[in-house]
């Protein structure tokens, strides 16, 4: 392993792209409900394709550093990040003040899970 592969980010960038792909494949065809299942569901595996080419090495290199349950809830909130602005821009949605208030729970999540282990 490199350098590259080794820092703490890389895996933090991967999994960021990973989820960008990862958004469009679940919930872009929302906006074409008049394309038949079919090519939508096509469509989406060509896109989630393109998601495990990014969350695959960003998690095998991101083990070396993060333990599983740290990978899966930074990838947690990460995928709530990018859905925000997913569903911001994508689909004019707004933000709520409870969706706010969840996103501090699983922000609380996070601190408890890099706490020291002793």
């Amino acid at each position: 392993m490199n350098d590259l592969t080794q820092t703490r980010w890389l895996p933090l960038v991967l999994l960021t792209f990973s989820n960008v792909f990862m958004t469009f494949a679940w919930y872009g065809h929302l906006k074409y409900k008049t394309f038949p299942l079919w090519i939508v569901i096509i469509a989406s595996w060509g896109i989630a394709f393109l998601e495990y080419c990014f969350q695959v090495p960003a998690n095998r290199w991101g083990s070396q550093i993060y333990t599983a349950y740290q990978l899966k809830i930074i990838q947690e909130v990460i995928t709530l990040a990018v859905f925000c602005i997913f569903a911001l821009f994508y689909f004019g949605e707004r933000l709520r003040w409870n969706y706010c208030a969840a996103f501090v729970c699983i922000f609380a999540a996070v601190v408890f899970a890099f706490l020291p282990r002793n």
